[in-house]
């Protein structure tokens, strides 16, 4: 059994990919650095970045498939499925030693896994921009808290950068410890330090929150309770629309 461990990057998988046919050898796993090892292999490979090599894959997978299907990849490539490095690996290698393109050729698990992969990837940088809610700090800047499901936040950060271009706003993956803040003309990716915005909760402490923060957060629930049908009221429906994981930070549900 042919193990192969890369940083989790897509570098680094493009990186495997040029080892694998430099070693000529077909990895039976690829792990991310905190994949589980089997207790029983014969080889393992460490897969070290090198973007001379990621660039010379890509350069060839640009020529073998559709600039949709790179893409569809990319794409897919953010979802948790630890077996999908692997399958990204196999339709990699397939795609650049095959013609014409197997981008359509949905009997292969490969090519089905990054449609499917795919799907939810867009489907959570769908919802992330439905359940954003910010808070009103006291030097103006909104803040606001996020746990998707995948590393989704680099595909909805210029939605809200063209939404709220006149005012300055920090959105942050609390699961993987970063976010964007966004000035009024550039956006950049920042690390916040634990204490700053009470990561734990996803609220600014009292000391940073503006003022009327907590008013215009009384109105909006109040809002939100007057206008909604109570005898249309659907908890399944609603958990269904509206995933549970998010009302964590969503001011309605507070």
């Amino acid at each position: 059994m042919v193990i192969y461990r890369f940083d989790g990057s897509f570098d680094g998988l493009l990186t495997a990919v040029f080892d694998s046919f430099a070693r000529k050898e077909r990895p039976d796993a690829l792990l991310s650095p905190d994949g589980d090892m089997p207790l029983f292999y014969d080889t393992l490979h460490e897969v070290e970045t090198d973007l001379e090599k990621s660039t010379r894959v890509w350069k060839k997978l640009s020529v073998s498939i559709s600039a949709g299907a790179r893409t569809a990849l990319m794409t897919a490539f953010l979802t948790d499925n630890s077996d999908f490095p692997l399958l990204a690996l196999r339709f990699i290698s397939r795609a650049v030693t095959t013609s014409p393109s197997i981008e359509n050729d949905f009997s292969d698990p490969a090519v089905l896994s990054i449609v499917k992969e795919g799907r939810r990837v867009r489907g959570e940088a769908h919802r992330l921009l439905q359940f954003v809610r910010f808070q009103k700090a006291v030097d103006g800047t909104y803040f606001s808290m996020v746990e998707p499901l995948f590393d989704v936040l680099p595909f909805a950060i210029k939605h809200f950068a063209d939404r709220f271009s006149d005012q300055p706003f920090i959105i942050y993956d609390r699961v993987r410890d970063y976010g964007y803040h966004y000035d009024g003309k550039e956006t950049k990716r920042i690390t916040l330090r634990s204490d700053s915005y009470h990561l734990s909760t996803g609220r600014l402490s009292d000391e940073l929150m503006d003022p009327d923060e907590r008013l215009y957060q009384q109105l909006w629930r109040n809002y939100v309770r007057y206008t909604a049908i109570t005898e249309r009221t659907n908890p399944r429906k609603q958990r269904q629309d509206m995933p549970v994981r998010y009302w964590k930070y969503l001011t309605e549900m507070q």
